[in-house]
């Protein structure tokens, strides 16, 4: 167990039933054992909500968001891992970094079918594996970051460097 702010964490792999099936598939063939989970009241999973009540800062809060990406005839979708205090550089360097022509936020219909998880918490543990999943340095330096689980009903606090060892993941100066 680990409290964070006014949250207990169990270690992930006790409490699968916590985290949306593509992160729990992704938790069990990928061995992820430096992950913990935490349920919460799901009306309270956008980010500045859950900070306040959980009592957790925005420092150490990090966001999943999905992007679509645009070049001559073909489209992708990315993740970017940001942490709450920033924005993601979208159109300088997240397009740079995925040679797109254009980028923008992925439609919401699009990111929940994409991913199969709810929206407002979406996380990059199991998300499609052909995806980038870019995240911001200041990420890293946080060495712990909480993350979503797949479902608004949880949280995942999870080291940046089992974050960094994901499928595809980059590490770049993504903020603003």
């Amino acid at each position: 167990m680990m409290q964070y702010g006014k949250l207990t964490f169990q270690p992930i792999g006790e409490q699968l039933e916590l985290v949306a099936e593509p992160t729990r598939n992704a938790i069990q063939s990928l061995s992820l054992t430096e992950a913990y989970v935490s349920k919460i009241d799901e009306t309270l999973a956008d980010t500045a909500a859950f900070c306040a009540h959980y009592d957790i800062g925005l420092d150490v809060s990090a966001n999943c968001v999905i992007v679509e990406a645009k070049k001559a005839d073909q489209s992708w979708y990315a993740a970017c891992i940001v942490l709450a205090t920033d924005k993601a550089d979208i159109n300088g360097v997240v397009r740079r970094t995925l040679d797109a022509r254009k980028v923008s936020f992925a439609p919401m219909e699009s990111a929940i079918s994409l991913t199969g998880m709810q929206y407002g918490g979406i996380t990059p543990i199991g998300l499609p594996a052909e995806w980038p999943i870019l995240i911001d340095s200041k990420v890293i330096d946080a060495k712990k970051v909480i993350v979503g689980s797949g479902i608004r009903g949880s949280k995942v606090l999870i080291s940046s460097e089992t974050l960094a060892s994901l499928p595809n993941a980059t590490i770049v100066s993504l903020a603003k």
